[in-house]
């Protein structure tokens, strides 16, 4: 099937032949009909699918094929709603990629920029709007945005703006919409908050899904690798030096870890930069733009970063620690392996994360192989820690909605290095190599359950 198939305009066709695509994704081929039958949808589609054009294009022929007759400035006629400050921007681009042909006028706001350049664009009108929540009831209050004539609405992410606490932000935005509208809802994954919210939003929708639900993508190898805390920052630098990573993203659970993990690579003579809630957009977007032109290798990101980055043939995704939330690892790690291309996900699993890592292979269902890094063998003496002394707010605080942060601060960051947290009193943590044939066994200590694989295997 080509897009020529699917009923677009010939200006549609035409840039997204500019961008040299020929033969739409499976959520493209269900969704665009679907959605310019005017129909309401509920779409399960994980990251790197397409799903974004697969909304855009049908939006963009909607608007341009049915213009409104207005006095004044033009009216927001389509709301597209993500959860995060790059998806909304990302999302943005792709409205003018695919509308550059066509006559309707679009913009982004979101927060950490000055409200008032956004302000004064809002009063010259604007057809499409792409908006995070928090910014998009910041111009409500002050009125100087009207919802009214919105006949399209999508909901980007859906399931990531719930797990960020958006939901209140949520029901307030759909009290400032037309009740008629057509309703477009995006999830990676099937929760069954998302299932009340579909309920409650969508009149009669076709449900499409074009990935198993909560699954990893089919392309990214995974591998554990298993090690003591305070040696991941030592076994990261070895793995991007002795394998010659160009792009690596990394994760970390809070920000305060993103910070110190990256200026320690810098002192490894890896160049980094580090994306997280605190930074100031201006920050975030340029440490962004370095890494996706290489001059940056690793980026270290907190979950903000697990949504929204549509970065091309990143490589390598790197779990420095593991998420609490068992679905955040699959949002992680569906930043490589995308559009049809392989990727790596790599995960430093210390003794205290036994616990989460059974969690996500309870999730995947299936084990994920460990590998033992020869002379980064974890020290059997080590005792594990409780993880929610180090865990983000969605494991015991809340989540701060307006910078889409969940994490919660304290003095504990659960990174690695040397900087990192002490083990209990009565166990020690080893530096040195273990070369004796014990550390041939340690991996099976650490195997967090009861399955034990051989130790010849390599596999812990």
């Amino acid at each position: 099937m080509s897009f020529d198939t699917l009923g677009l305009s010939a200006e549609l066709l035409r840039a997204v032949a500019d961008q040299g695509y020929s033969e739409p994704t499976p959520v493209q081929r269900q969704a665009i009909p679907v959605i310019l039958e005017g129909r309401d949808m509920l779409a399960g589609a994980q990251t790197g699918t397409g799903k974004t054009a697969g909304f855009t294009l049908p939006l963009l022929q909607h608007l341009s094929t049915h213009p409104q007759q207005h006095k004044g400035r033009r009216p927001v006629r389509a709301l597209i709603l993500t959860p995060t400050r790059e998806l909304a921007a990302q999302v943005a681009e792709s409205v003018d990629t695919y509308g550059k042909h066509l006559p309707l006028s679009s913009m982004v706001i979101f927060g950490g920029v000055k409200i008032n350049p956004q302000i004064q664009q809002l009063r010259r009108g604007v057809d499409i709007l792409v908006a995070t929540p928090g910014r998009l009831l910041d111009h409500a209050s002050q009125k100087t945005l009207d919802l009214s004539a919105v006949e399209i609405l999508v909901l980007d992410e859906a399931d990531r703006m719930l797990d960020m606490g958006f939901l209140p932000d949520i029901r307030r935005i759909l009290a400032l919409l037309p009740k008629q509208r057509q309703n477009l809802l995006f999830s990676a994954t099937y929760s069954s908050d998302i299932r009340r919210l579909a309920d409650k939003l969508l009149d009669a929708p076709v449900q499409i899904e074009v990935a198993r639900r909560n699954t990893a993508a089919e392309l990214v190898s995974q591998v554990v690798h298993p090690v003591d805390r305070e040696r991941k920052r030592e076994l990261l630098s070895f793995m991007v030096g002795s394998q010659n990573w160009r792009q690596v993203l990394v994760f970390t659970r809070t920000k305060h870890g993103a910070n110190r993990l990256s200026k320690q690579l810098e002192k490894d003579g890896i160049s980094s930069a580090a994306i997280h809630g605190n930074k100031s957009q201006g920050a975030r977007t340029r440490a962004l733009a370095d890494f996706k032109q290489g001059e940056v290798r690793v980026l270290v990101a907190t979950d903000i970063a697990a949504r929204g980055l549509d970065i091309d043939q990143l490589p390598h995704v790197v779990n420095y620690e593991l998420p609490n939330v068992p679905e955040d690892y699959v949002h992680r790690i569906g930043r490589t392996g995308r559009a049809g291309n392989e990727g790596q996900a790599v995960s430093l699993v210390c003794v205290d994360e036994h616990k989460l890592l059974i969690d996500i292979e309870r999730l995947l269902k299936r084990d994920l192989p460990r590998v033992v890094i020869p002379d980064y063998e974890p020290d059997p003496s080590i005792r594990a820690e409780p993880i929610q002394r180090r865990s983000n707010a969605r494991a015991g605080g809340k989540p701060n909605a307006r910078n889409g942060t969940g994490q919660q601060r304290g003095k504990r960051s659960g990174g690695g290095g040397s900087a990192a947290a002490k083990p209990r009193s009565g166990a020690s943590a080893s530096r040195g190599k273990p070369k004796n044939a014990a550390g041939a066994n340690r991996s099976q200590k650490f195997s967090g359950n009861s399955r034990r694989r051989p130790a010849s295997s390599g596999r812990a």
